[in-house]
């Protein structure tokens, strides 16, 4: 008896993975950022990790491990402990990877989870002030006037400023000349200058210049008008059909952590989200934040993966 006594007391007292779960969080939290500081992941990345910080009680550590399209950032939350004490925050991109770098370490479906949406911004199409062009009509009358001669750039090859300006020129049977450059901020320098004519880039990275003069806007890529450029109009208006381009903003986790410890982070973005000043600082990036259920942004990732993959592997886009 006396020894089922002791055995009894050890379990209660023990801290097993339930009392883990429950004191959850103990320790600091690592944000992946997968990409450069000062972008607009990075910027939406700190302002959440301090505000869930808050909300948890807990330090959130903004980590930048940028490159290789963001999987440099998502092998290392592969190789992470399932505890939730390692999280990453990824846009869309995420649901291009696995298409385009097929030969990963990592399954992004199947060894990572989304967790939490975040936001949404559209992006807008944007060209050098020398180009002889004012709205999206005329952009594509000047580009089949003159084919190849056009040039567009982007972050690289297979980012979000690529992809989609791959995939408007296959509906609109255009014929663009693609610059890619490490990282968006070199390639506005040359938009702006004119060594390159046009762009497609999230709203808060270029909104800047639009309000300066130093680049025109000829049309925004979501469903709706933009709140921060409410005169200008989506490229669905201007007749391009089916070209809905919304990049998202989510949290994710190495599959297999805890639901428990999935839900208090799930609750806790959430929390941070519905904060007037979160979404006051979020707007001023551009980003309309939302607080979607874990399964909504669940069915999203998947949704967007398979669409992204059906139009990568149309447009024969890889990677070495």
């Amino acid at each position: 008896m006396a020894a089922v006594a002791a055995t009894l007391c050890a379990a209660l007292i023990a801290p097993g993975p339930a009392r883990a779960q429950d004191d959850w969080p103990s320790k600091p939290l690592t944000l992946l950022i997968p990409y450069a500081p000062g972008g607009t992941t990075d910027i939406i990345g700190r302002i959440l990790a301090d505000k869930v910080g808050r909300i948890l009680g807990q330090t959130v550590v903004a980590d930048n491990r940028g490159g290789a399209g963001g999987t440099i950032a998502g092998t290392m939350l592969s190789r992470s402990n399932p505890d939730g004490y390692t999280i990453m925050l990824e846009h869309i991109g995420f649901a291009f990877n696995a298409t385009l770098y097929p030969h990963l370490s990592y399954e992004p479906l199947k060894d990572i989870t989304p967790v939490a949406y975040v936001g949404q911004t559209p992006n807008v199409l944007v060209v050098t002030n020398s180009m002889p062009v004012h709205n999206i009509k005329e952009f594509l009358d000047y580009a089949r006037a003159h084919p190849g001669a056009v040039n567009y750039g982007s972050g690289g090859v297979g980012s979000a400023g690529h992809l989609p300006m791959a995939w408007l020129q296959s509906k609109q049977d255009l014929k663009l000349t693609h610059i890619p450059y490490k990282g968006s901020g070199p390639a506005i320098t040359d938009l702006i200058s004119g060594r390159i004519e046009a762009m497609l880039l999230t709203i808060p990275a270029v909104l800047p210049y639009i309000r300066s003069g130093q680049v025109r806007p000829l049309a925004t890529s979501g469903a709706q008008r933009a709140a921060s450029l409410p005169d200008l109009p989506t490229m669905l208006e201007a007749g391009i059909k089916g070209f809905d381009y919304e990049p998202w903003y989510g949290v994710f986790v190495r599959t297999g952590t805890p639901p428990a410890v999935v839900a208090k982070l799930h609750d806790a973005i959430n929390k941070a989200l519905q904060d007037p000043d979160t979404q006051k600082r979020m707007l001023e990036q551009g980003l309309a934040v939302s607080t979607w259920t874990q399964q909504k942004f669940q069915q999203q990732v998947h949704d967007d993966t398979e669409k992204w993959h059906a139009i990568i592997t149309s447009l024969n886009i890889k990677m070495n």
